[in-house]
């Protein structure tokens, strides 16, 4: 149950943010759905990579990397999504970025722990 009220949370996020942040497009609600999925698949099995085989430039900033690891998911998720556009990197960078910090705010209010 908590998977699905983490994907409504995401995939309401991907509409709102989408509808503020400039060079964020997605074309419907379902395209949102298949955002959310595909990122929570992207989140667990591309991200470890991706940190792993770049810990050092991680450890060098001080942890900042991570950003930068979040907006090539999302870059990735809008490869693999079509009725999701991300227009270029900056625009991934801040969307991961609002997005990261109101699912942190919205999961922690809306899920239980246990």
């Amino acid at each position: 149950m908590k998977f699905v009220i983490k994907l409504l949370i995401t995939t309401i996020l991907v509409v709102v943010i989408a509808k503020f942040l400039p060079g964020i497009e997605v074309i419907s609600y379902k395209s949102a759905l298949i955002v959310a999925v595909v990122l929570a698949i992207l989140d667990a099995i591309l991200k470890p990579i991706l940190i792993f085989l770049t810990i050092p430039a991680t450890i060098i900033t001080l942890g900042l990397f991570l950003l930068v690891i979040n907006a090539v998911i999302i870059l990735v998720g809008d490869y693999f999504v079509d009725g999701f556009k991300v227009s270029g990197f900056w625009s991934a960078f801040f969307f991961s970025i609002i997005l990261s910090s109101f699912q942190s705010i919205l999961n922690g209010i809306f899920i239980e722990k246990e």
